[in-house]
C-alpha cells in the first residue's frame, strides 16, 4: 500500500477568447466539480467522467491510501489570472505540505489539463509541477493524467515522472485514463522511474478535424495503443490545442518505457504516423447560410435531425456561447423544427422569468461579447419553458456532471427554439436541450454550439453533420488567427503557410 497525495487544477486557455478565468469561474466549475478541499473532495468528482475519479477508483481498488489537497476546474477561456492561479496554486502546494508533515507520501498524482495558460505564464502546468517540485524534491514519483488537447512543453514533460492523456474526442475516456494513470503510477512504485521520451510536431491541427470518431485520428491512436506492449509502459499523442497563442502550441507525443530505446522507438513511431498523414487533417467548414440551406437539403425526408457545429463559439474552446450568427441564419430561412443552444444571456433569462411561460418578450438575444461581425439579435420571443438550471448530463462525455446553470429558457422565434442559460456550458449532451423542454430527436435542424464533444451523444440520433464557421473566437483555421509568439518554422495549418515569426510574418 503506498501513501498518495492527489489533486487537480484544470483549464484549457484560448489565449484569443474575450474573458479570462479569475478565481470565482472556478468556485462555478463551468459544468465539472467547482473548486473543493481536502476529504470532500472525493464526493465532489465520485461517479463523473473526469481523470481524477478514475484516479481514485483504480488506486483504492490497488488498496492506496489517497491523501486529497484540491481540485480546480473552469470552462475554456481566456487566460487564468495571476490571482486565480496562485490562489489555487497554493491550495495544493499547502495540501501537499500538511500531507507530508503527517507522514512520509510515497508519490503524488494531479489531474491536469496541459494547455493552461495564465497572465504570467505560457506553461501553467509547467509551472505548478515546477512549485510542486519544490515541496516534494525531484525524486518523489509525480504523475498526472492530461487532456489530449494539452500543448506540452519539454519543462512540463520533464517535471513529471509520466504523464498520460486522453485517447479520445469527444472525450469519453477520462475516467478510464485516470485509471490507466494509477497502472502507471503502480508500476512506477514496483520497478523504478521509466525512461521517456518527447516529440514535439511542426504544424497545428483545426480542432473539427482532431476527432478521434473519424480519419486520421482514430487510427492513429489505434495503432499508438497497438504499440503499447512489452517494454513500452504508455504512450500518448496530444494534437494540442491549437487557439494559444504561446511557444509550444501544438502537437505532441510522450512515451515511457522499460528502456530508453523502448520509449524512442515508441515516440519515433507515432510523431512519424501523425506526420505522415498531415494533408488528412482538414475538412469542409459551411459558412452560415451555407450550412443551413444544406441541412435543409439533407433534412428533407430524414427520420433524424442534421446536426450544424457552430464551432467556432464553442464554449469549450473559450467562446463565450452567446454569438448570434447561426441563429441569424436559421430564422433567415424560415426553418421550423429547429433548435440551438445553448445561448449564453443571464439578462435574457432574467427577462424570461419574469415575464413567465407564454408571455412574449421583445429582447436582443446574445451577441454580448465584442465578437468583430457579430451582435445581439434583435426580436420577440416567446417564452415556452423555464428552469433554474440546475441538471444532470446523461450523455458519454458528460454523463453524471451536475451542472448549475443558473437561470434558464426556452425561446422561440418562428420554427427556432433557442435553448438560454446564464452560466455557459458546452452543447455536448442531450439533456442540455431537454431540460428546457426541447426534444432533440423531434428536430429536423439541430445547432450546437461545441466542435467536436457532442458527437460523442448527437451521432447517434443525427442525419448528417455539419461544421459552421460563424463569428466567434475559436476559429477554426488556425491561419486566420493573430499570432505573436508562436516559435518559427510552425505550419499553421496542415500544409499550410509557414510562421517566421511576429517579425517577419508568414
Amino acid at each position: 500500500m503506498a501513501r498518495i497525495a492527489i489533486g487537480g487544477f484544470q483549464h484549457e486557455t484560448n489565449t484569443f477568447a474575450p474573458t479570462k478565468a479569475g478565481y470565482d469561474a472556478f468556485t462555478r466549475g463551468g459544468g465539472w466539480p467547482a473548486l473543493v478541499s481536502g476529504p470532500a473532495l472525493f464526493e465532489a468528482v465520485q461517479g463523473i467522467n473526469i481523470s481524477v475519479a478514475g484516479f481514485i477508483e483504480a488506486a483504492r481498488a490497488a488498496g492506496h491510501d489517497l491523501v486529497p489537497t484540491t481540485w480546480a476546474a473552469a470552462a475554456p477561456s481566456a487566460e487564468v489570472t495571476d490571482d486565480a492561479f496562485d490562489r489555487i496554486s497554493s491550495l495544493i502546494v499547502q495540501g501537499l505540505r500538511d500531507a507530508l508533515a503527517a507522514g512520509p507520501l510515497d508519490a503524488v498524482y494531479l489531474c491536469l489539463h496541459g494547455a493552461m495558460v495564465t497572465e504570467s505564464h505560457e506553461d501553467g502546468e509547467g509551472e505548478l509541477l515546477r512549485r510542486v517540485r519544490v515541496v516534494i524534491g525531484p525524486d518523489l514519483p509525480l504523475v498526472a493524467s492530461l487532456d489530449l488537447h494539452g500543448n506540452i512543453t519539454r519543462a512540463c514533460f520533464e517535471a513529471a515522472t509520466a504523464l498520460v492523456a486522453y485517447k479520445t474526442y469527444p472525450h469519453i475516456d477520462m475516467a478510464d485514463t485516470g485509471r490507466r494513470t494509477a497502472v502507471v503510477l503502480d508500476k512506477v512504485l514496483g520497478e523504478g522511474v521509466p525512461f521517456k521520451e518527447f516529440r514535439q510536431l511542426d504544424f497545428l491541427i483545426p480542432l473539427s478535424w482532431q476527432c478521434t470518431m473519424a480519419d486520421p485520428s482514430g487510427p492513429i491512436y489505434d495503432r499508438m495503443a497497438a504499440l503499447e506492449t512489452g517494454g513500452v509502459w504508455t504512450a500518448s499523442y496530444l494534437p494540442g490545442f491549437p487557439a494559444a497563442d504561446i511557444a509550444d502550441c501544438g502537437p505532441t507525443v510522450l512515451a515511457y518505457g522499460s528502456t530508453q530505446a523502448d520509449a524512442d522507438r515508441a515516440a519515433d513511431a507515432v510523431a512519424a504516423d501523425v506526420a505522415g498523414h498531415e494533408p488528412a487533417f482538414a475538412g469542409r467548414i459551411y459558412q452560415p447560410d451555407e450550412a443551413v440551406a444544406e441541412a435543409v437539403r439533407l433534412s428533407a425526408g430524414a427520420a433524424k435531425p442534421v446536426v450544424i457545429a457552430d464551432t467556432q463559439d464553442n464554449p469549450g474552446a473559450g467562446g463565450n456561447s452567446d454569438t448570434t450568427g447561426m441563429l441569424r441564419a436559421l430564422v433567415a430561412a424560415g426553418i421550423e423544427r429547429a433548435a440551438i443552444g445553448l445561448i449564453i444571456d443571464p439578462a435574457a433569462a432574467r427577462a424570461a422569468h419574469a415575464a413567465g411561460v407564454g408571455a412574449s418578450i421583445e429582447i436582443a438575444l446574445g451577441g454580448h461579447s465584442g465578437i468583430p461581425g457579430d451582435s445581439p439579435f434583435h426580436g420577440r420571443f416567446v417564452v415556452e419553458a423555464l428552469h433554474d438550471g440546475n441538471t444532470t448530463g446523461t450523455g458519454p462525455f458528460y454523463r453524471n456532471a451536475r451542472m448549475t446553470l443558473g437561470p434558464s429558457a426556452c425561446l422561440r422565434i418562428g420554427g427556432v427554439r433557442i435553448a438560454v442559460a446564464s452560466n455557459k456550458v458546452q452543447m455536448a449532451d442531450q439533456a442540455l436541450y431537454r431540460f428546457v423542454g426541447i426534444e432533440p430527436t423531434e428536430q429536423a435542424i439541430l445547432v450546437n454550439k461545441s466542435s467536436v464533444h457532442f458527437r460523442a451523444d448527437f451521432t447517434p440520433i443525427a442525419e448528417a453533420i455539419l461544421v459552421a464557421a460563424a463569428p466567434g473566437p475559436m476559429v477554426a483555421d488556425p491561419a486566420q488567427l493573430p499570432w505573436h509568439r508562436l516559435r518559427p518554422g510552425v505550419r499553421l495549418s496542415p500544409n499550410g503557410p509557414v510562421w517566421r515569426g511576429s517579425a517577419g510574418a508568414l
